[in-house]
């Protein structure tokens, strides 16, 4: 693999968080699964890594994609299972993903709920769920919540699309 750089992505449901990563240029490998942090979030919620190379596509473009591909301004009943977060993995890449953070809440209306965390841990998904657009986007689960994610894309960040 290409000099790369990793970082973990939990938000929404992690199929959807897989397919929208996938679809972008610089994205060298998307791992579906579960992550767990430190502390009060030391328990496994749905997440996705995300490998990339940052000479095709930046950090906070990888950030703001995600804050606009889930519910990132709300703090609803499946937050637990759905945790809203930027995992880094190294102590360096904290501030900058704070700083990432801090700048883009001025395009939202509301407060984010999205944490910059510190990755602990990381456990694939059985392989019976990766890649799971990639391998039936007719599901009606596709349809119903990936397409929606996809098109947006399209429509505002098409020159990252593959």
């Amino acid at each position: 693999m290409k000099s790369f750089q990793k970082i973990g992505l939990g938000g929404g449901c992690h199929w959807c968080t897989e397919a929208v990563f996938q679809s972008l240029k610089g994205i060298l490998k998307v791992e579906q699964g579960y992550i767990r942090s430190y502390g009060e979030n030391d328990y496994f919620s749905e997440a996705v890594l995300v490998y990339f190379d940052p000479g095709q596509i930046l950090l906070k473009d990888i950030i703001e994609i995600h804050l606009y591909t889930h519910k990132s301004t709300s703090n609803h009943s499946f937050r637990e299972k759905y945790r809203s977060a930027i995992y880094y993995l190294e102590e360096s890449k904290k501030q900058n993903v704070e700083h990432i953070l801090n700048q883009l809440q001025e395009e939202f209306d509301h407060q984010l709920v999205t944490k910059p965390l510190k990755f602990q841990e990381f456990q694939s998904s059985r392989a019976a769920l990766l890649d799971y657009y990639t391998n039936d986007p007719e599901r009606p689960f596709c349809k119903k919540y990936i397409n929606p994610k996809l098109d947006f894309l399209k429509e505002k960040y098409a020159k990252v699309i593959r």
